[in-house]
């Protein structure tokens, strides 16, 4: 397991599942002091919903404690989902809650699949809050589709600010003055949402984001951003892997 090293001022995103296992058994607590956190995931889980039917197999990318597998099971009719998450600690907290015979979990990096626990082909893959996190966002993708099946449709939704000045602004006034606080003062530590901030700043604009999945051998790519304070800030972006 990759540990954080002792004093390390900047996270890095190599070391982000063991800054996630560090704060696992408090990370529902801290994203529920977000009323639209879990409203967002379940709107993103329908982008998928639209394009699968009943019985859909799902691979829940970057699970985290489950709430997007939650959001999925929401919206989706039967389906199986397949959650996979870097961190052990993440995989654990999801596990230990109540779910389908339909639900399972594993702990493996994206990068790393296929495994014996984790094969394709999906229907579709729900990547929420992963790409921006991950040490190669590329070679990321390019595993997602290769676990796709011809024609199935990847979801990616994340932070990604425009190129707009107020975006960014908004961005860092929630967080100095309302996540990294709630961080502090839920888990006793903020490393972990003081590199969310970072991340963000320094990941993809919406455009760039939509460029890398085409280069990823994605088509029909679309995207929207989230309503609210968060327009400009949280994106769903959908492609599909060409038949």
């Amino acid at each position: 397991m990759t540990t954080i090293p002792a004093g390390a001022a900047v996270l890095s995103r190599h070391h982000v599942p063991a800054a996630f296992d560090h704060a696992a058994d408090g990370y529902d607590r801290l994203v529920g002091l977000n009323p639209g956190y879990h409203a967002h995931l379940r709107s993103a889980a329908r982008v998928v919903a639209g394009a699968v039917g009943p019985g859909a197999r799902v691979l829940d990318a970057g699970c985290g404690t489950g709430a997007s597998t939650r959001a999925l099971l929401a919206v989706l009719p039967d389906p199986e989902v397949v959650g996979v998450d870097a961190s052990a600690g993440m995989v654990a907290e999801a596990a230990r809650k109540t779910w389908p015979s339909t639900v399972r979990f594993a702990h493996a990096p994206v990068d790393s699949l296929p495994t014996s626990a984790v094969r394709g082909p999906f229907d579709a893959v729900f990547a929420a809050y992963l790409l921006r996190n991950v040490p190669d966002p590329d070679a990321t993708l390019l595993a997602l589709r290769e676990l796709l099946r011809p024609g199935g449709v990847l979801v990616v939704h994340d932070y990604a600010l425009t190129g707009h000045v107020v975006p960014r602004l908004v961005w860092t006034a929630v967080c100095g003055s309302v996540i990294v606080p709630a961080a502090r003062m839920t888990a006793g530590d903020s490393q972990l949402y003081r590199y969310l901030w970072r991340s963000v700043r320094e990941f993809d604009s919406p455009p760039r984001l939509r460029n890398r999945l085409r280069a990823a051998g994605f088509t029909a790519v679309r995207h929207h951003s989230a309503r609210g304070w968060q327009r400009g800030i949280l994106h769903t972006v959908a492609a599909r892997r060409a038949r």
